[in-house]
């Protein structure tokens, strides 16, 4: 099993907000890929940013690369999150499980 990271900030106040977003287009599209095994969202509000975790478990990479691309190491955005974003991280992280 592999788990992805993707993480990404936005402003406390858009945070309700881009997680209602999160609910109906990210976590839709990272389940209906075949492979994908589980997918979370995690916020952790600092002041005035939201912090937000996407943390998603794969069978392999290749089910990785049917849902984010060729170059698994390359964070995957929709139009909408230029709203919402205040950054755009190149780059995810991926884990191998050993138990």
């Amino acid at each position: 099993m592999i788990a992805r990271i993707w993480h990404g900030k936005t402003a406390t106040a858009k945070a309700d907000e881009y997680l209602a977003f999160l609910r109906e287009r990210a976590l839709p599209d990272y389940r209906g890929t075949p492979g994908n095994l589980a997918a979370y969202i995690l916020t952790r509000a600092e002041g005035d940013v939201t912090h937000f975790t996407t943390l998603t478990f794969w069978d392999s990479l290749e089910s990785i690369a049917a849902f984010a691309g060729a170059d698994i190491a390359r964070a995957k955005y929709y139009p909408e999150d230029a709203a919402f974003l205040l950054e755009f991280e190149p780059c995810v992280q991926h884990h191998e499980s050993h138990s």
